[in-house]
């Protein structure tokens, strides 16, 4: 897009691009609400290049908005969490030892319908704090010595996000709780 004219008429495809990075920028704490959706009216209405650049261009370009779009978490031993408002990937690696994990959807920004985390996880906890519209399927979970405690198992019929668990678990536990 930065190659463009900037008077160059914006395609739907040039707005979503900008969209997802103004999505990732609020959910790193880079923009406020009010700033967001602000910004979100703009990119939406926008007519040209131009106009969609200015929306950006006191942000840094980041792996999302790049489209490689995947929070990779490598860590042994202590706490990782994700809270607030922050933007949800497509897909997360997990690869942690003695480690608990911690995903809160209650204030986050999904931007697609399925995420799916790939764990290699020992001697840990996954826990997720959401809503009744999340659910979580494990069919590609390995599991050795672990347990689920999960509520969402198969329950919602349209759900708003639908987290998609894949990988091994040794030793380990994932569990579901609510806001």
């Amino acid at each position: 897009m930065s190659n463009e004219p900037p008077g160059l008429r914006a395609s739907h495809e040039d707005r979503d691009r900008v969209v997802d990075v103004l999505r990732v920028a609020a959910g790193d704490g880079r923009l406020s609400a009010e700033e967001l959706d602000m910004r979100l009216e703009s990119a939406l209405s926008a007519r040209t290049l131009g106009e969609l650049a200015e929306l950006t261009a006191d942000l840094p370009v980041t792996p999302a908005a790049r489209g490689r779009d995947v929070l990779v978490v490598e860590q042994h031993g202590g706490k990782y969490v994700r809270e607030g408002r922050w933007s949800v990937p497509a897909r997360i690696e997990l690869r942690t030892r003695l480690c608990r994990v911690t995903f809160d959807f209650t204030h986050a920004v999904i931007t697609s319908g399925v995420l799916r985390i790939e764990t290699d996880m020992v001697h840990g906890k996954l826990v997720f704090i959401g809503s009744r519209d999340i659910t979580i399927d494990t069919d590609g979970l390995s599991l050795t010595y672990s347990k689920l405690k999960l509520r969402s198992k198969g329950r919602a019929t349209d759900p708003r996000l639908r987290i998609e668990l894949a990988g091994t678990l040794l030793h380990a536990k994932v569990i579901e709780k609510r806001r």
